[in-house]
């Protein structure tokens, strides 16, 4: 009995918290997105950039 009190306790707080939380806007989400993707498109470029010349210097290096 003391387990079925504690789960309605916390199912009850958990409801309670999931009001207080402000979501994002559809927009917002969309713009947040597109923010990411951006940014690791731009980081995956320079890190395969900065890996093709790396390990070209080094072959060269090691011939």
């Amino acid at each position: 009995m003391v387990f079925l009190t504690k789960f309605r306790t916390f199912f009850s707080e958990v409801k309670a918290e999931m009001q207080k939380v402000t979501w994002s806007t559809r927009e917002e989400l969309i713009g947040s997105t597109n923010v990411v993707l951006v940014t690791m498109l731009i980081l995956s470029a320079f890190i395969g950039m900065a890996d093709f010349i790396f390990s070209n210097l080094l072959s060269w290096i090691l011939r």
